[in-house]
């Protein structure tokens, strides 16, 4: 292998993904300088931007590109990786088939030797008896008896017949091995015990065959108990592999029963429901029906006196026409109205708001992992009930739960955690405190000249400065050109807009774009410098006013309110991230309302076009679902303390924003 090879295989650990330790596979490059596999690096990336290395925070997804050289690099490596792979594994291969031949010479050797026997060298045709490995050959009885007999041939040693007496010959001085070191493991002859292992302790081949013989039972006998130790410890690991089976069949049967019984709950409490509101309807109907019948009894008797008033109004005879009588029926003594009749009874309110409120509730808590679900009955809860009241299984949802609930899964930003508040009920002495925080949010919306409350009155009481979100039902929907009264008509403000925003069609639209920056566009202190935002020219102070948004393709998009004075460079400048600014964004499927740092998760009803009603005087902005009718979604509450400017942060190259043109 060349010295270029080495130099480029010694960088192995350069060319390593810190996160899955293994060469790059498609390296990036994100702006603190470090490289990771581009699918690595996007699976670390879910709710922040942080570099996995330096831990270098970026609050908007950097833009990654491929780092073409070090992906050079890293091909070259892994090509002559392989090719030094090959050259090991060949010269692996060839000692190894070496040993394997020298291993089957010996084996055909003996087996040769036990199927033909070892022949006499003397006479070469009766069959050796014993060996000598002093004369290096083989004796059949017949001409081994001067061996025997002979006191001369004593010090020989003799063994059993062997075939190949060249293993027992030593090849460095052609000596035969007599001798076995145990030191160096090997046979040695009279001239190596002189020459390199005077300091050995030698024994005789037969005594260490002796005592191998001896180790290999052991090992026999250690190999034996653990294969029964393994054997036993595999018996019970299937054992526990079935009991686990019927264990987990057991639990899916109790948590499918438990699912059931709450499928069936739920099914109940729909059809008490669906009766309750067709028991409604009959009702009204029923009155409906009444009216109708005594309406037709008016119109007829009305008609009849008409005929009358008619037939003396024809009369030739003057007499005649005084001395009738005239009298009107009862029903033209008063006016008349068609009487309104909605179903909107207590009973079915509360049957309304219990349904959305645990959806609600029910979606919190099935968007959080299972390790992370508030526990349905608290620990340490005790029951003050008898024994079998106490045994008895908590029911959930209970069959009167509380109407008025808290606000959402809030985020709190500097801690990053998830608190989930408990469900209240409106105490005694707070109901006039309830009122007077929705004060602030009764003259919202004007139907004529009538002052109507967009919020349910259920909803949960407000600090100063609060949030509040508004449940998404028919009963909040508001005609379209109720609030079109109140239309403006809006245009960015070129000078504040990021430097990849594009502005187009009079400055009423907005995209990204995918190229650099350009640098053509003069910095100024009024434009965003790192988050991709922009103003509108339009600003308000107060009365009401508002707006409607075009979206296409909402993913990374907001639509929100800022002060003149909101931060344009940093992290911090970003929409909801200050006390400066409030908006609704749309990051990826996810829509949340930011303020401040804070974040409230919303049911996303993926809308196309959003209307905004900004209530300075009331301290309110609430946003809409536009379709055929304006559905509120959410809605800020906090007393502005100077002119708002309607702001936009879009992010996605895919998306963009026009100003809708609005008119009463």
């Amino acid at each position: 292998m060349e010295e270029a090879d080495f130099s480029l295989l010694s960088l192995g650990s350069d060319l390593t993904c810190c996160i899955c330790l293994s060469t790059f596979d498609c390296p990036v490059t994100i702006p603190c300088g470090h490289n990771f596999c581009q699918a690595c690096l996007l699976k670390t990336w879910t709710d922040t931007y942080d570099c996995p290395q330096c831990r270098t925070n970026y609050p908007v997804k950097p833009q990654l590109k491929k780092n073409t050289v070090l992906s050079a690099v890293v091909e070259t490596f892994k090509e002559r990786s392989r090719n030094s792979d090959v050259l090991k594994e060949d010269s692996c291969e060839a000692e190894v088939n070496n040993k394997a031949e020298v291993n089957k010479k010996a084996e055909e050797s003996n087996k040769a030797a036990e199927h033909d026997g070892v022949c006499c060298d003397t006479c070469m045709e009766a069959k050796a008896s014993k060996t000598c490995l002093t004369c290096m050959a083989s004796f059949c009885a017949e001409h081994l008896r001067p061996h025997l007999d002979n006191p001369v041939f004593r010090v020989h040693q003799l063994a059993e017949p062997v075939g190949d007496l060249t293993e027992r010959i030593c090849k460095a001085h052609n000596k035969p091995m007599e001798l076995y070191c145990p030191q160096h493991s090997r046979l040695v002859c009279v001239l190596c015990l002189n020459q390199m292992h005077k300091q050995c302790t030698l024994v005789s081949p037969d005594q260490q065959l002796i005592k191998k013989k001896s180790d290999m039972k052991k090992m026999l006998a250690l190999l034996d108990r653990k294969i029964g130790q393994n054997e036993s410890v595999l018996a019970q690991v299937t054992d526990r592999q079935h009991t686990l089976k019927d264990n987990a069949d057991f639990i899916k049967l109790n948590m499918a029963l438990e699912y059931q019984q709450i499928k069936d709950m739920l099914a109940n409490d729909e059809r008490e429901a669906f009766g309750l509101l067709d028991q409604e309807l009959v009702s009204a109907q029923k009155k409906l029906s009444n009216l109708t019948k005594l309406f037709k009894d008016n119109v007829k008797n009305l008609s009849k006196s008409k005929e009358e008033i008619k037939s003396l109004l024809q009369q030739p005879q003057t007499v005649v026409v005084l001395q009738a009588s005239v009298d009107l029926p009862k029903a033209a003594t008063f006016d008349v109205y068609a009487p309104q009749c909605h179903l909107d009874s207590p009973k079915l309110k509360a049957a309304q708001e219990f349904a959305v409120r645990l959806k609600e509730e029910m979606s919190q808590i099935f968007h959080q992992p299972l390790e992370n679900r508030p526990a349905l009955i608290k620990k340490g809860e005790e029951d003050t009930k008898d024994n079998k009241e106490k045994n008895t299984p908590k029911r959930w949802p209970p069959n009167n739960p509380p109407l008025l609930a808290t606000k959402p899964l809030q985020v709190n930003a500097d801690k990053k955690t998830h608190q989930k508040k408990k469900l209240t009920s409106v105490p005694k002495n707070g109901k006039n405190e309830l009122k007077k925080k929705f004060r602030s949010m009764e003259n919202l919306l004007e139907v004529d000249g009538k002052a109507k409350l967009s919020a349910h009155a259920s909803g949960p009481p407000l600090k100063t400065g609060g949030v509040m979100d508004l449940p998404t039902s028919m009963t909040s929907a508001e005609k379209r050109h109720n609030l079109l009264k109140y239309g403006r008509e809006l245009t960015f403000n070129s000078q504040t807009a990021h430097k990849r925003l594009i502005l187009t069609e009079g400055f009423t639209v907005v995209s990204v774009s995918n190229q650099p920056e350009p640098a053509n566009i003069r910095d100024n202190p009024q434009r965003f410098a790192m988050c991709s935002q922009v103003l509108a020219n339009q600003s308000f102070t107060t009365g009401r006013h508002y707006w409607e948004v075009r979206m296409v393709n909402n993913n990374f998009t907001a639509i929100g309110l800022a002060y003149n004075s909101i931060n344009r460079k940093g992290p911090s400048s970003r929409l909801g991230r200050n006390n400066q600014s409030w908006c609704v964004e749309w990051f990826d499927v996810k829509l949340s309302a930011w303020h401040n740092g804070d974040e409230v998760v919303l049911a996303n009803p993926n809308p196309r076009r959003v209307g905004v009603l900004l209530d300075l005087d009331a301290g309110s902005a609430t946003f809409y679902n536009v379709t055929d009718r304006a559905y509120p979604f959410y809605s800020f509450v906090f007393p502005f303390r100077s002119a708002l400017f309607p702001a936009f942060w879009i992010f996605s190259c895919e998306s963009s924003l026009s100003l809708c043109k609005v008119q009463d």
